[in-house]
């Protein structure tokens, strides 16, 4: 049980409490240059050579025009909010940018030599949390760099899909949709990197047989969401499917049986005989049903 003093998690209570009552004191206009004894949980400004990429980023591209837009505001305007960075261990001068990295390369653009930063102390899980938190509420993620995310968290730090909604302010069904963009091949996640799919459109392809196909007729033809979700739907019910399934040994035995089975597991199930030999396909939709079909078979 935790002390009654100890002072709660700002994950989940949005942008703002990230960086606790610090911000409401800064005043980056007329703020002195930064102790060279940088102190936990103190607001300074800090050269930014001391600065690095985090490890734990979730952004992967950074637009160079958005980047130079940025530039051009910061010199006009200077950093109106600090960025969260942590010190490496064992190094001096050298801090990690927890939150931030977007406005620190567009510092050093615009020619600044220091820029605010609030430091403090976290674990790698928290560290990660944070970044993606800050990224998600400024909407710079893009939906693979988003879904990223979320899988190292759940993966590396073992958080669920429920826990995972509430720290970053997401519904569970977001979450779940999202990861399911990591599903889809690599070529269909290069157009999803290069903009050319939305994550709108990226959902409606994760059931298909050919994705990247549809992906290619869906841009091709310039086609909305809803466009998508008829085309892929199209796909799915394709009588052909439906005529090699009755001729390829699933018999009404076969059929029954794979209702039976879909009841009590829940899932959808495939079965396809050839002779004495077959297959047995099970369908999962996200992460948890997966999980759960590892644990019935491990048991």
């Amino acid at each position: 049980m935790s002390s009654p003093t100890q002072k709660p998690s700002p994950l989940g209570r949005g942008l703002s409490a990230l960086f606790g009552d610090a911000d409401a004191s800064y005043q980056p206009a007329t703020r002195p240059a930064m102790d060279m004894s940088a102190k936990t949980g103190s607001l300074q400004k800090m050269p930014v050579n001391w600065l690095k990429s985090g490890v734990f980023q979730p952004r992967r591209h950074f637009d160079e025009e958005a980047l130079q837009e940025l530039a051009g505001s910061i010199r006009e305007r200077g950093i109106l909010e600090p960025l969260l960075v942590r010190a490496l261990p064992g190094a001096t001068n050298s801090y990690e940018i927890i939150a931030g990295e977007r406005r620190w390369r567009a510092a050093q653009l615009a020619g600044l030599h220091d820029v605010p930063v609030l430091i403090r102390e976290l674990t790698d899980r928290e560290a990660l949390e944070f970044g993606i938190i800050e990224n998600v509420q400024r909407e710079d993620l893009s939906p693979l760099e988003e879904a990223e995310g979320y899988k190292r968290l759940i993966e590396e730090f073992g958080h669920t899909q429920d826990a995972l909604g509430k720290i970053v302010g997401k519904s569970r069904p977001h979450i779940t949709n999202i990861l399911r963009l990591l599903t889809l091949p690599s070529e269909v996640r290069d157009l999803i990197a290069q903009g050319k799919l939305t994550s709108g459109h990226a959902r409606a392809l994760v059931p298909t047989r050919n994705p990247y196909a549809i992906a290619q007729e869906i841009i091709r033809k310039g086609l909305n969401v809803r466009q998508a979700e008829t085309l892929a739907k199209r796909d799915q019910d394709n009588p052909e499917i439906h005529k090699k399934k009755a001729n390829a040994g699933d018999n009404a035995d076969v059929i029954a049986l794979e209702k039976e089975l879909e009841k009590v597991i829940g899932l959808r199930v495939k079965i396809t005989t050839k002779g004495k030999e077959g297959t047995l396909t099970l369908y999962y939709t996200d992460l948890d049903q997966l999980d759960d079909i590892i644990k019935k078979l491990r048991a």
